[in-house]
């Protein structure tokens, strides 16, 4: 029936909106960072020693 094309056209709009937001959860939430501890920049210029006369 031709009448009910607009409300097939709606539900396939909100079923894409659903799995296209559940996809994109699913990418953002699920990866994970892995922390590197062995090397900080911090570290390397604290390292480094000064030979100002003042010091």
């Amino acid at each position: 029936m031709p009448q009910m094309a607009p409300l097939n056209w709606l539900t396939l709009l909100f079923y894409f909106i659903l799995l296209f937001s559940l996809i994109n959860s699913l990418n953002f939430y699920s990866f994970l960072y892995t922390k590197k501890t062995e090397w900080t920049p911090m570290k390397s210029h604290l390292n480094i020693k000064t030979t100002w006369k003042w010091l």
